[in-house]
């Protein structure tokens, strides 16, 4: 079986594969200072929570933001899973055309976002993945990663405004009833998830415009849930997208980078 790892600045999504069907998923915090032999253990618990034995990987594939992980993620592959992994990344096959201005900025979990929307819905279409930062991602109808925007997330967002404010404090991210907040909590909410909202809103409007007039919108990541239920731009929430990007990536590079 195929696991595939994206390691995000706030989570880390595992997802185990036989063939192309999705047998077991998972979603735990990042830690950035972890060693490989911390990395198994915890790995052997979220297998056994589904029933599944480590000894089931024989292929491994790995998309990262978090560089300082990546090593011990390597590591604990060879040690206790019996392969080599594949780091998504320079090099590797994804058959996505990239017209970035330089291809190697444009991070692995945005291309395994890309190749997996085009796959799964056609183009053009937009993904949002929200996450720590929520990107946008334009794909043409011919599956050309295009290019696409980077802002600051929910969390993110709260985290700056609490900490450059004296009199404000944090707020549980949920939007109020109103629009128009009649008291501090209800403000500071109306502003953190309804501008959030807006702004998709206005995102997605420009970007579909610059593609054409019409395009297909995906939603993933860990806050897509949030934002998605609160406007009519996003047809579709696919939280596992990243994942099925890699496992797509991984079966394109199986004769080669990807030996087990």
């Amino acid at each position: 079986m195929l696991l595939a790892v994206d390691v995000g600045n706030t989570n880390v999504t595992l997802a185990l594969f036989d063939g192309d069907q999705l047998v077991a998923d998972w979603r735990v915090t990042s830690h950035r200072e972890r060693t490989a032999d911390e990395m198994a253990v915890e790995l052997r618990q979220l297998f056994e929570l589904r029933g599944f034995e480590v000894g089931v990987v024989d292929g491994v594939v790995i998309s990262s933001v978090v560089p300082t992980v990546n090593a011990a993620l390597v590591e604990a592959s060879r040690r206790y899973l019996k392969c080599e992994p594949l780091m998504v990344g320079p090099g590797v096959k994804t058959s996505v055309r990239i017209r970035y201005d330089n291809p190697k900025d444009v991070g692995a979990d945005r291309i395994a976002n890309a190749l997996a929307a085009y796959s799964k819905y056609g183009g053009p279409v937009v993904v949002i993945d929200f996450g720590t930062a929520v990107t946008y991602d334009a794909i043409n109808a011919e599956g050309d990663y295009l290019g696409g925007a980077i802002a600051p997330g929910v969390e993110i967002s709260l985290d700056a405004l609490v900490s450059h404010t004296a009199m404000l404090r944090r707020v549980e991210a949920v939007a109020p009833d109103s629009v128009i907040g009649r008291n501090t909590v209800a403000s500071i909410q109306s502003g953190l998830v309804w501008g959030f909202v807006a702004q998709v809103e206005g995102m997605v409007q420009r970007m579909v415009a610059e593609l054409g007039g019409s395009a297909k919108v995906i939603a993933t990541g860990g806050q897509a849930a949030l934002v998605a239920g609160l406007t009519q731009v996003i047809q579709t929430i696919d939280p596992l997208l990243t994942l099925e990007g890699l496992r797509l990536i991984y079966a394109q590079n199986a004769d080669g980078d990807a030996k087990h």
